[in-house]
């Protein structure tokens, strides 16, 4: 095995730290770069992926060739296969030129496809035929082509559960993991912490030219306790804002708190619901607003059914109904409280807005309460139609103006008719 000398590569790549975990991924990076073997670089967002990759390029006989770093999750899902394998002049509507590919234009290099999990299912069993056989066809064409680009991946998702979720084709997740490069975050480095925050305060007070930002004893506990969510990133945009914006150049604790998102509930970041096997996988934020508070609505009116009935079931407790009847109004309408053994029977009391029909059964249990309001059923897809009828109504039925009016493009708005039946 080769001798590595991990110092030099973090100096000429500008890695700080010296975390085992970090000293291990780049290790792994060092052996495999001679190699010609595919790459899957896993971590989370904003830990550095994209180093590794140009640790890889640049210590591999592929140096000299070319390197080109894509976000499939950035490149809209009708263009990417224009993009990583070309197209003929005229193979879709504004195809004005022939077009070469990325595959084809770094020939003898280097692709980082970052977030490959956001790839689209046809754009992946393209992709796995070039790393198969080097081959690929660009869009409108039938000529088969040849490549030799060795594709370095990345996600900050975990493609496994992608896979049984039908998002990832399996065979694309075996070939691309090779060789798995794992970049911890931010958190599992321990003092990196520290001395990347000294980094970034002495390029930014270059920068800006102002005195470095220091930490007391007590800030730098604080600093290594936060978890840092966003990982490097989050911390390179604090340490700038501290730089900018703070007077005193040493900072304590209760000032470097001012900078640090508050935690809430062990975790900084906003959190994902969970979308139940089949969903819409394209559910808006709206959507899931109009659910929350459908929950909401439903949970409320549950709960005030609960408690008119225990407390129907209680002696005695009428007069309180009567205090707060107001608070039963939108429920079905019951019959009063049915008489108890050894107590005298109260006189009959009704909530408002219509008289039961049979008011002398007394002794039947109370009628059944657990129907909701025509209001209270109406669905998710009856309100989203109805929004998007109306948001037609008003842009005299063009589809761009009535899809940035609703928040969502114009493509998903496409694809709501249809699901709707709504001849536009």
């Amino acid at each position: 095995m080769r001798n590595i000398d991990i110092q030099s590569i973090k100096q000429r790549f500008g890695i700080i730290g010296n975390s085992p975990l970090l000293n291990y991924a780049i290790q792994v990076a060092a052996q495999v770069a001679p190699t010609d073997m595919t790459v899957l670089i896993t971590g989370e967002s904003g830990s550095g992926k994209e180093s590794f990759s140009k640790i890889i390029h640049h210590l591999s006989p592929r140096k000299h060739g070319q390197f080109i770093a894509i976000n499939c999750g950035a490149i809209p899902e009708g263009t990417i296969d224009s993009e990583l394998f070309g197209h003929e002049k005229g193979s879709f509507t504004g195809a004005t030129d022939t077009r070469k590919g990325y595959f084809e234009v770094t020939d003898g290099g280097t692709i980082f496809l970052d977030e490959i999990g956001e790839m689209p299912l046809g754009t992946q069993a393209r992709l796995l035929r070039v790393l198969e056989n080097g081959e690929f066809i660009k869009v409108g064409s039938s000529k088969v082509q040849k490549t030799d680009v060795r594709v370095v991946a990345a996600t900050n998702v975990n493609l496994i559960n992608a896979v049984e979720k039908g998002r990832f084709r399996e065979d694309l997740y075996y070939r691309l993991n090779t060789v798995p490069i794992t970049v911890p975050s931010l958190r599992e480095r321990g003092e990196d912490i520290y001395l990347l925050f000294r980094k970034f305060a002495s390029d930014f007070a270059e920068r800006y030219r102002v005195k470095p930002i220091s930490l007391t004893q007590d800030a730098v506990e604080e600093l290594l306790s936060f978890r840092f969510p966003g990982n490097i990133r989050q911390l390179k945009n604090i340490v700038e804002q501290i730089s900018v914006l703070e007077y005193d150049r040493e900072l304590d604790a209760n000032k470097l708190r001012h900078y640090l998102p508050r935690e809430q509930g062990g975790s900084q970041v906003p959190a994902l619901l969970a979308k139940e096997p089949g969903a819409d996988q394209s559910f808006s934020e709206r959507d899931l607003l109009y659910k929350v508070l459908f929950d909401m609505r439903r949970d409320v009116s549950e709960l005030k059914k609960l408690v008119f009935e225990l407390m129907t079931r209680q002696p005695g407790d009428n007069e309180l109904l009567k205090e707060h009847s107001h608070l039963f109004e939108n429920i079905e309408k019951v019959n009063h409280v049915r008489p108890y053994k050894g107590a005298e029977q109260p006189e009959p009391y009704y909530l408002p807005v219509q008289q039961p029909r049979h008011e002398e059964e007394y002794d039947e249990r109370v009628e059944d309460i657990s129907h909701e309001t025509e209001e209270e059923g109406l669905s998710l897809e009856s309100m989203e139609k109805e929004m998007i009828l109306k948001a037609l109504k008003k842009h005299n039925n063009k589809r761009k103006y009535a899809a940035n009016d609703l928040g969502i493009s114009e493509r998903t708005l496409y694809r709501k008719l249809k699901q709707y039946d709504i001849e536009n």
